[in-house]
């Protein structure tokens, strides 16, 4: 009976009737029964029942059992307590890999990549080997991290003892390696596969298209449509958004018509966002408007957001005004909707009103999310917010600044001061442009890294119009490729150019 309604997803039902066997003295409880009695009190996440069955098992000595403790290990997991999670599993004496993946993954979908990486570590030394579960797991934390040198390593790992090239950790290379900004090795791994599945498809496309590489995604799209294999929306998110990041307006029209028309798929709001976003940016908002107005279903607030993002690169004030009052009527508190606002009149010199617009954010409580931007170097994690002067090596980091803003300024750089938040003189505004975090980070590489050495600097939200027009400069004079990825897509920097030909 309890077997029953726990194969029908039936949690309550069981955990009555375990209640009832309990009350009778003739029957007592297996490792079978405390083992589906945890699944159900995991499936309501009920973390008192799971503990007071952890107390039956401890007190009737069913805790010599690796099933009852790899169930009870899952059921702390499953109801949020990891700490007694992990205790359980530290008590386990023959842990299998199945165990070992589970408590990896738990650490991660807790967000706590280290520990869960420091598990998988573990691991590797146990002399278990690992399996394509655990892989993947692994790959997918190193890609939502953007942590490319321990992806390396994995990689390598897998290379050595030999891996399915058909299986999905496979897979999961692909889009660890496209994630990180790395799509030659992602378009390696890719053509090792003998039969590429739709995510590792997805996953190059994707990758291609937040690097700029529009022409790449767009035949590769092709190449997937000429083997059979066939698209879903999130194949054309990525080729609709690989075509918004080229300026391929008309192509992009033709694709997101070809969703319904040729491939029998429904539009969703991620296909609308993008050809919002794609016609914002070429500035045909009266077209822009009519999709959003045709939209099946209520706008996005990613839709408007992509309407202020064009307002704002064509000087269309008014449009962008009128989207942001859209954004405030879904997401009243989300700040990013101020600081647009206030980047809007700031843009006109209307500072009043972007006095206005700060107060109001004061006294609703509402915080501006902080800009910050990191860098690895030597396996070892550097963080930087607008203005940090607390690294150790600010003192070098300043002067690298103070002299290529200099040669910078000899070469035609000129700062564009139209979004700084603040009336100040113009000198104050450049010298606030001048220590944003990507800048700060940009320049510690180069302090801290050889002659030569490629820079990658991630930030968590877009990189400002300065800091782009600035990086491409310090990319020349310094003779660094400096890659950039920001909340949005990756900038690759060279010789004074990025990847994005400055449409982004």
């Amino acid at each position: 009976m309890i077997s029953g309604y726990v194969r029908h997803q039936r949690p309550n039902e069981y955990l009555e009737l375990y209640r009832m066997m309990q009350r009778r003295e003739s029957s007592k409880s297996n490792k079978f029964t405390v083992s589906s009695v945890l699944a159900a009190s995991a499936a309501i996440q009920s973390l008192r029942m799971g503990r007071e069955i952890h107390g039956y098992i401890t007190r009737t000595g069913l805790d010599s059992d690796e099933v009852v403790w790899s169930a009870l290990s899952d059921m702390y997991g499953k109801c949020g307590s990891i700490e007694e999670a992990r205790c359980v599993f530290d008590k386990m004496v023959n842990r299998e890999v199945v165990t070992w993946t589970a408590m990896i993954g738990r650490y991660f979908e807790d967000g706590k990549k280290d520990e869960g990486l420091a598990l998988f570590s573990e691991l590797m030394k146990s002399g278990i080997r690992p399996n394509e579960f655990t892989f993947a797991g692994v790959l997918n934390a190193c890609a939502d991290h953007a942590t490319e040198n321990l992806g390396k390593q994995v990689h390598g790992y897998m290379t050595r003892i030999g891996f399915d090239p058909f299986s999905f950790a496979a897979s999961a290379l692909v889009h660890m390696y496209s994630k990180c900004g790395n799509t030659a090795n992602a378009n390696k791994v890719f053509k090792g596969m003998p039969s590429p599945d739709l995510v590792s498809w997805t996953s190059l496309i994707v990758g291609y298209a937040r690097n700029g590489q529009a022409d790449e995604a767009l035949q590769l799209f092709e190449s997937l449509l000429k083997s059979g294999t066939r698209p879903d929306h999130v194949t054309f998110v990525g080729v609709l958004s690989a075509c918004t990041h080229a300026g391929l307006v008309d192509r992009g029209l033709e694709y997101f018509h070809s969703i319904k028309v040729k491939h029998g798929l429904k539009h969703t709001a991620d296909h609308y966002t993008c050809v919002v976003d794609l016609l914002a940016r070429a500035g045909r908002f009266e077209e822009a408007g009519n999709i959003i107005s045709e939209m099946a279903m209520k706008p996005s607030k990613f839709s408007w957001a992509s309407l202020i993002g064009g307002g704002r690169i064509h000087g269309n004030v008014e449009l962008a005004k009128r989207a942001v009052e859209a954004l405030f009527e879904i997401e009243p508190e989300n700040p990013a909707s101020y600081v647009t606002l206030a980047n809007i009149y700031a843009t006109t010199g209307m500072w009043s009103t972007v006095t206005m617009v700060r107060k109001k954010m004061d006294e609703s409580g509402i915080i501006k999310k902080p800009g910050l931007s990191w860098i690895e170097i030597k396996r070892e994690m550097h963080v930087f917010l607008v203005g940090e002067q607390s690294h150790p090596r600010y003192n070098e980091i300043d002067h690298f600044l103070s002299e290529i803003s200099k040669r910078m300024k000899e070469e035609g750089y000129v700062p564009d001061t139209n979004f700084v938040l603040h009336d100040v003189e113009e000198e104050q505004k450049e010298q606030n442009l001048l220590y944003h975090s990507e800048k700060l980070a940009v320049a510690f590489g180069i302090v801290s890294t050889p002659p030569g050495t490629a820079i990658k600097v991630f930030k968590n939200l877009r990189t400002c119009v300065d800091c782009h027009n600035a990086i491409k400069f310090i990319s020349k004079i310094s003779n660094r490729n400096i890659i950039v990825r920001d909340s949005n897509r990756f900038h690759c920097f060279e010789d004074g150019k990025c990847s994005c030909l400055d449409y982004w």
